[in-house]
């Protein structure tokens, strides 16, 4: 993993960095290699593993997941 200050930084911050990393629509796993390669915590890919396995149009569609309560996310 690239060193970098990311994973020091609160949770939005994180998610603002993948998803400008990310050439959408993208799939769990796509999501999950964008947030290694810009460096997220643990958290953010723990996050991004209990998303379903399925494509992602756009940063609303993942965003819906991750604060909805389906799985480890924000809105827990």
């Amino acid at each position: 993993m690239p060193a970098s200050s990311t994973p020091d930084e609160p949770i939005d911050l994180q998610l603002a960095d993948l998803f400008g990393a990310v050439t959408w629509p993208a799939n769990r796993d796509a999501l999950i290699d964008a947030a290694r390669a810009v460096g997220a915590s643990n958290e953010i890919l723990t996050m991004l593993d209990g998303l379903p396995e399925q494509d992602y149009a756009d940063v609303r569609a993942v965003t819906h997941w991750i604060g909805s309560g389906y799985g480890p996310g924000l809105g827990v």
